[in-house]
């Protein structure tokens, strides 16, 4: 949460200062990693999460990327709205956590979960842009950056019910 504030001053202190309305969003917040334990301990976490998958994996004591997607998907409800109000600025900023926006873009551009494995997330403070195209559409206007995923399940090869 502080890296995130400290971002947004930065950002904020470039913006015209009459421009500026904010809030601050605790559903996009960085997925929670439970207790920490030894160094041991972690690295054997960080060896299951990677064979599990990290959108399914669920930390113990803490949280996986599905739990993250759902509070992002939340979050979908109230932006919609935010949008429909005649006095709702036409631009957005969000800062957030890179896992976190990782998995607001999944949710945003309806990426399937195979897909979200094969993207990393975000550096440190890189910037995206979703653009309203004329179509209605909004197109992310950055490239993110491909990873071959570290687990083994794949996707049925039948789907006939």
């Amino acid at each position: 949460m502080w890296r995130t504030r400290s971002t947004f001053e930065i950002a904020k202190s470039s913006l015209k200062k009459n421009k500026i309305e904010w809030k601050e969003e605790p559903r996009l917040r960085e997925q929670e990693f439970g207790h920490w334990k030894s160094i041991e301990e972690n690295q054997r976490i960080d060896r299951e999460r990677d064979s599990y998958g990290t959108f399914y994996y669920r930390i113990p004591d803490g949280e996986s990327g599905a739990d993250v997607y759902d509070r992002v998907s939340d979050f979908f409800g109230t932006i919609h709205r935010d949008f429909e109000k005649p006095d709702f600025p036409q631009n957005a900023i969000i800062v957030s956590h890179g896992l976190t926006i990782r998995l607001f873009l999944m949710r945003w551009f309806h990426w399937t979960v195979e897909q979200f494995e094969e993207l990393s997330n975000p550096d440190n403070c890189q910037i995206f842009i979703m653009e309203l195209q004329e179509n209605g559409k909004y197109l992310l206007k950055a490239e993110m950056k491909k990873q071959k995923p570290k687990h083994n399940y794949q996707r049925p090869i039948s789907t006939k019910f």
